[in-house]
């Protein structure tokens, strides 16, 4: 898989990303947003038993955000089951010196398309916590919508957090 964003790209992950994916995730500020799946100091451990479980799942769903000649963060979605089948949670980060330049705006539109597109969903949503402003506004300018707060939702290092419930179903794409 291959998308254009601007000069930038989202491509499948390779084993041959490790190496730039922990000189980018091995960042505090990077893992106080995510999941406790998502660990900090980041390794080349940590890197390489991440590519193993995203490059051998079929189909793909986690991908590359990639520069000219490496990895700068990864995007990817978490399908639901059961009755959830036809939504996928979205997840992503990027890293720290390619903040704040539309980066993740155009990769989220892309890949949201993309997976409307070629995974048949009904719904994908994103929980980022409510400090996590610059994901929030990620989300609104890609036009998912908030739809509630979910209320001490989490507990990440040690702190009680809210999470912004945003959602863009198959019915907002134009």
């Amino acid at each position: 898989m291959r998308i254009e964003i601007g000069q930038y790209i989202i491509r499948d992950l390779e084993y041959e990303d490790a190496s730039a994916i922990v000189k980018y995730a091995d960042n505090p500020k990077i893992a106080a947003n995510l999941r406790d799946g998502f660990p900090y100091p980041y390794t080349l451990s940590d890197a390489n038993a991440f590519l193993t479980n995203v490059i051998e799942k079929v189909p793909r769903s986690v991908f590359a955000i990639a520069a000219k000649d490496e990895a700068i963060g990864s995007i990817g979605l978490m399908p639901g089951k059961d009755i959830h089948r036809l939504t996928a949670e979205l997840g992503y980060w990027l890293a720290e010196p390619y903040w704040n330049q539309g980066i993740m705006t155009s990769a989220v539109i892309a890949i949201t398309d993309f997976c409307f597109r070629e995974f048949g969903l009904n719904r994908i949503y994103a929980e980022p916590y409510t400090t996590n402003h610059a994901s929030a506004r990620v989300l609104k300018k890609a036009g998912y919508r908030l739809e509630g707060i979910l209320r001490a939702n989490v507990v990440k290092n040690g702190n009680v957090l809210d999470q912004f419930m945003y959602a863009k179903v198959r019915e907002d794409v134009k």
